[in-house]
C-alpha cells in the first residue's frame, strides 16, 4: 500500500509539474524559515545549560526604591558574599566577581582582553573545566592568571605545556599563569577570558570594605534542599541590619532565568528576551501554517483532476477511510520531500543567517533531538497540508463523476477563499509590523540626545596617559585634525554610577534621590556639546571647582528652587555648590527621559578620554594622527578605541535585529502566499477558459477579462486588509509599550500595507490573466 502511495504521489507530480513545484517549493521555504528560527530559539533556551549546578546557581540582585520607584541593580557589597555564605544557613557557597578590560603583554605582543578578579571559589561553583592546572591551588599565589584556549592561542600559539609561563599586566606586574580552562561556550550569559584572584582587586579598592558600596557581582550555590524563596526573605532585611542607611534590598536571581527573564520593572521580574522567543516561535508556525494552506487550496482547486480516479477506486472498492489514507499519504511524501529541499536550503542560508543574528548555528543532523524535530515538523505539515483535500478528496460520489455532472464545489471555494484571507492577512500583519519596527528604530536613533555623538573618540585612560594629559591634549590639538579633548570617569552612554546620598535644604529627609554622577574634566561638557542652560561650565583649573557641580535640568526641577545657582548639596559631611545647569541629554537608557545627573570636577578617577575631532575631516588620517600622539607620550600600550556613534547603534543591536528578521519573515511569507496565489489564479483561468473563449468572440477586450480573472482575488486582498488592521494595531501598539520613548501608529502605514498588498496580489496574478485573456477563443471553444 505504501508503494502505492509513492507511485500515485510521484505519478500526479510528474503529471503536473507545475502545481507540483508550486506546493512542494511553498512547503520547503515555510519549512526553512520554521527551521532557521527554532535554531534561534533553542540557542536562546539553552543559555547556560553547560553549567552542571545551573538549577541551584544565582545571581544576587538589589532593589532600591527612590522617590516612589523602584531601580533593580546587579552591583552589591563587597562584604555581602563572605556575611551571606557565613551567616544565612542554606548557602553552599558563594564567590565575587569584578569585570576588567586588561592590556596583557609578553615581548613585543600586546593584547587587550576582558576578564574578571574573582574568588577561588568560581571553580566549583561554576562548570569551568581546566585542561592545564588543578583548581585546587590555581590562587595559591596572589599574582595567578587562570586563561581561556583562545587567549593561550592568541599568546603561545599551539604550544601546549605553558604553566609557569607569565604575561605583564598593563606593562606593570607579571602574573604567572597557573591554569588554562576550556573555552566558554557562545551561549553562556556571563563571558570572560582569564581569572585572577580577587584579592589583588579588593587590596586595590578601599571602597569593598564597607557595606553601602555597591559594584561588583555576587554569585550564589544554595544546597540542593534549600528553598530560594526562603533566603529572599532572610536577605530582604539583611543589609539594613549591617547599615541603617542603607535602602537596598537584596535577592536572588537563578541561572535559568538570566538570559530570558532579565527585564525588571518597579522591582519585579517584567519579561525580557522571552518575548522575542515567544514572538518568533509563534512567527515560524504561522509561517508554516500559511504553507500548509498552499497545499490544501492547491489540491482542492484542482479536485477535478482526480474526480475520475476516486470515482474508479471507489468502484473498484475502496472504501473512503483507504482514499483518506491514500491522500494523506500522498501529502505526507509530499512534505518530507519539502523537508529534504529545505535541509538543504539550511544548509546553504546558514552562514548569513549567523551572520545576521551573531551566533553558530548548526543544523547538527547527528543531534537526535533535531533528527526528531525535523521528522515531527514534516508531520505536522503533511497531517495539516493533507487532512482537509484527503477529506474533501474521498467524499466524491461516482456516480456524479462517471454521469460527467459538474462536482459541488461551492463549500470547498469558500474554505479556499477563508484561507487565502488568512494567508493575505497575515502577509498584511508582517508588513505593518516591519514598517512600525522600523519607524521605532529610526525614531529612537533620530531622537534629539542633548549632545553630539558624532566625531567623537573615545579611549580608555591607559598607563601615562592621565599624567601626560596636557601634552597630549596641546598635540592633538595643534594638529589640524582634532577640535577638542576632555576626560571624564564614566562612559558618556553608559553612566552605572549612582548615589542616594545627597542633601540639601528643603528636602524630605525620608525621602531619597538616585542620582547618577560622574567625574569629569573640564573641557568635557563643551567637548561633548552639552548645553549649558543656567550658570557657567567648569573653570579650567579644575582645583577652582574642586567643591563646585554642575547638575542637569531633571535634578534641578526635583531640588525644586528658581534660584538655584549658589545652592549647596551634601554628601558625606561635605558641601558642594551648584555653578551650572546643563540641558537634559540621554545616557543609559536611550528610551526612557534622563535621570538626575552631577558632573564633578575631580580628576583623580578618570577612566576615558574622548577627542572631538573637526568636522569634515579625513578621518583614517585623523586617527592615524591620534594614535601615534597617545602612543609616543604612552609607549608600551597599543591605542584602543572607538567611535561613540558606532557604539551608539550597539545600543539597538536586539531592535535592529528584529527589524531584520521581521522584513526577511514578512518577504517570506509574502513569497509563500504569491506561490499559491499563483496556482490558483492559474487553476482559475484553466477552469474558465471556455467562458473567456465566449467572452472574446463577444467583443470582451484583453484589460476588460483580465479585470474579471482579478476581481474576485482583488476582493479578498481587501477583506484581509480589514481583518489584519486591528490585530496588527493591537499587536504592535502592545510592543511599543516596553519603550517610554515611542513613535505613535500612523493611519497611513496601514493603508500603505494595503496598498502594497493589492499590488503584490496584482503583480501575482496579472501574468496568468492577461496569458488567459490573450488566449486563442479557436482553441477554447474547438469542442463546443
Amino acid at each position: 500500500m505504501i508503494k502505492n502511495y509513492f507511485k500515485t504521489a510521484f505519478r500526479n507530480l510528474w503529471k503536473n509539474k507545475s502545481y507540483g513545484f508550486l506546493n512542494v517549493f511553498g512547503l520547503a521555504i515555510g519549512i526553512t524559515c520554521a527551521g532557521l528560527i527554532f535554531l534561534w530559539v533553542e540557542d536562546e533556551m539553552s543559555y547556560d545549560h553547560h553549567n552542571e549546578k545551573k538549577d541551584k546557581l544565582y545571581k544576587v540582585l538589589e532593589n532600591q526604591p527612590y522617590e516612589g520607584k523602584t531601580y533593580t541593580f546587579n552591583a552589591t557589597p563587597g562584604l555581602l558574599a563572605k556575611g551571606m555564605k557565613d551567616e544565612i544557613p542554606g548557602i553552599k557557597n558563594t564567590c565575587r566577581s569584578a569585570d576588567q578590560y586588561t592590556l596583557f603583554s609578553i615581548g613585543e605582543k600586546a593584547i587587550f582582553e576582558r576578564g574578571c578578579y574573582v574568588d577561588s571559589s568560581i571553580f566549583d561553583i561554576f562548570t569551568l573545566p581546566l585542561i592545564a592546572g588543578n583548581k585546587e591551588n590555581v590562587f595559591k599565589q596572589l599574582h595567578s592568571l587562570v586563561i581561556s584556549e583562545k587567549m593561550a592561542r592568541k599568546f603561545f600559539g599551539e604550544q601546549k605545556d605553558i604553566l609557569g609561563k607569565t604575561l605583564r599586566v598593563d606593562n606593570k606586574e607579571e602574573f604567572t599563569i597557573t591554569g588554562v580552562f576550556k573555552d566558554i561556550p557562545q551561549n553562556s550569559s556571563i563571558k570572560f577570558d582569564w581569572l585572577s584572584p580577587f584579592k589583588i582587586y579588593n587590596d586595590r579598592n578601599e571602597w569593598l570594605n564597607h557595606w553601602d558600596n555597591n559594584g561588583i557581582q555576587t554569585y550564589v550555590e544554595l544546597e540542593k534542599s534549600t528553598d530560594p524563596a526562603t533566603i529572599n526573605m532572610k536577605l530582604y532585611g539583611y543589609l539594613q541590619s549591617k547599615d541603617t542607611t542603607i535602602v537596598a534590598r537584596p535577592f536572588l536571581f537563578g541561572m535559568n532565568k538570566w538570559r530570558l527573564y532579565s527585564k525588571f520593572e518597579e522591582g519585579k521580574q517584567a519579561g525580557g528576551r522571552i518575548q522575542y522567543v515567544s514572538m518568533f516561535s509563534t512567527i515560524a508556525w504561522v509561517i508554516l501554517f500559511i504553507a500548509c494552506i498552499n497545499f490544501m487550496n492547491l489540491a482542492t482547486a484542482r479536485s477535478e483532476k482526480r474526480a475520475r480516479e476516486v470515482g474508479v477506486r471507489k468502484v473498484l472498492g475502496a472504501d473512503r477511510k483507504t482514499l483518506i489514507g491514500q491522500f494523506i499519504g500522498e501529502a505526507l511524501i509530499m512534505a518530507f520531500l519539502s523537508l529534504i529541499i529545505a535541509v538543504g536550503i539550511i544548509y546553504l542560508l546558514l552562514p548569513a543567517f549567523n551572520s545576521l543574528v551573531e551566533k553558530q548555528l548548526t543544523i547538527g543532523l547527528d543531534n537526535p533531538l533535531h533528527v526528531l524535530s525535523l521528522i515531527l515538523i514534516g508531520l505536522v505539515c503533511g497531517l495539516v497540508a493533507g487532512s482537509y483535500p484527503a477529506l474533501y478528496l474521498s467524499s466524491f460520489n461516482p456516480i456524479w463523476v462517471f454521469k460527467g455532472l459538474k462536482l459541488k464545489d461551492s463549500g470547498a471555494a469558500i474554505i479556499r477563499k477563508v484561507l487565502v484571507v488568512l494567508q493575505f492577512a497575515v502577509s498584511i500583519f508582517f508588513i505593518i509590523a516591519t514598517i512600525i519596527v522600523y519607524n521605532q528604530i529610526q525614531h529612537i536613533k533620530n531622537r534629539d540626545l542633548g549632545y553630539n555623538k558624532d566625531n567623537i573618540i573615545q579611549t580608555g585612560l591607559r598607563g601615562d596617559m592621565k599624567k601626560n594629559f596636557a601634552v597630549i591634549k596641546d598635540q592633538l590639538l595643534s594638529s589640524g585634525y582634532v577640535e577638542n579633548v576632555a576626560m571624564s570617569n564614566l562612559n558618556q552612554l553608559y553612566m552605572g554610577s549612582s548615589t542616594g546620598g545627597y542633601d540639601w535644604q528643603g528636602k524630605d529627609p525620608s525621602k531619597k534621590v538616585l542620582v547618577t554622577q560622574d567625574l569629569i574634566g573640564p573641557e568635557y561638557i563643551k567637548t561633548m556639546g552639552i548645553q549649558i542652560a543656567k550658570g557657567r561650565d567648569f573653570y579650567p583649573d579644575p582645583k577652582q571647582d574642586s567643591l563646585n557641580v554642575i547638575i542637569n535640568e531633571t535634578f534641578a526641577k526635583i531640588i525644586g528652587k528658581k534660584d538655584i545657582i549658589g545652592t549647596l548639596l551634601r554628601n558625606d559631611s561635605t558641601n558642594y555648590t551648584i555653578v551650572g545647569v546643563v540641558k537634559d541629554f540621554v545616557f543609559s537608557d536611550m528610551y526612557a527621559k534622563s535621570d538626575p545627573l552631577i558632573f564633578r570636577c575631580w580628576p583623580d578617577y578618570f577612566g576615558y578620554m574622548y577627542v572631538r575631532l573637526k568636522p569634515q575631516t579625513n578621518i583614517e588620517r585623523a586617527v592615524d594622527k591620534i594614535k601615534t600622539t597617545i602612543i609616543s607620550n604612552n609607549p608600551g600600550f597599543p591605542f584602543d578605541y572607538i567611535f561613540v556613534d558606532d557604539e551608539f547603534d550597539k545600543l539597538f543591536k536586539s531592535e535592529v535585529l528584529i527589524g531584520k528578521l521581521s522584513r526577511i519573515f514578512a518577504m517570506l511569507a509574502i513569497v509563500i502566499t504569491c506561490l499559491g496565489l499563483f496556482g490558483l489564479a492559474t487553476y482559475t483561468a484553466e477552469r474558465r477558459t471556455k467562458e473567456i473563449g465566449v467572452r472574446k468572440v463577444l467583443g470582451a477586450s484583453v484589460a476588460g477579462i483580465a479585470g474579471l480573472l482579478s476581481k474576485d482575488f482583488l476582493v479578498l486582498v481587501i477583506l484581509s486588509s480589514l481583518i489584519s488592521f486591528p490585530a496588527a494595531w493591537w499587536l504592535m501598539h502592545n510592543w511599543l509599550q516596553n519603550y517610554a520613548y515611542r513613535v505613535q501608529i500612523n493611519w497611513w502605514v496601514f493603508i500603505l500595507a494595503a496598498v502594497l498588498a493589492i499590488f503584490i496580489a496584482l503583480f501575482t496574478i496579472s501574468f496568468q490573466a492577461i496569458r488567459a485573456a490573450l488566449s486563442n477563443p479557436v482553441k477554447s471553444l474547438r469542442t463546443e
